[in-house]
């Protein structure tokens, strides 16, 4: 039977601000901002990605996975590797900006409490 497919055959109509909430959401942990923060410097292969960031090749998975539902990076298949890049260019303005942000209120970011 396999697993159900995690995305919908439709898209889903949602407000605007409920798709700028998934899109930080997508974005909004370390691991995939890493992924992201490295992939901007150019394609890698999942093994390099694996690596770089230090977890399971499962967790890896999972978070290459969510970006690339979100449409932020695609994956190409070489024979029996797949190679991981950056598949929406407006991702280097967001993350450039993110950091222009982080720069001016470093200190207020550091000290938010967010209940998750």
């Amino acid at each position: 039977m396999g697993r159900p497919s995690i995305i919908e055959v439709e898209p889903i109509p949602l407000p605007d601000e409920e798709l700028v909430a998934k899109l930080f959401r997508a974005l909004g942990d370390g691991t995939r901002l890493q992924i992201i923060e490295l992939l901007l410097e150019g394609p890698r292969y999942q093994k390099e990605i694996v690596e770089a960031v230090g977890l399971s090749q499962g967790q890896v998975s999972q978070h290459l996975a969510c970006l690339a539902w979100c449409g932020l990076i695609c994956a190409e298949r070489e024979g029996r590797l797949v190679r991981y890049r950056v598949d929406n260019p407006r991702i280097v303005a967001l993350v450039d900006l993110a950091r222009g942000f982080i720069n001016a209120t470093d200190a207020d970011i550091a000290s938010c409490r967010i209940v998750e």
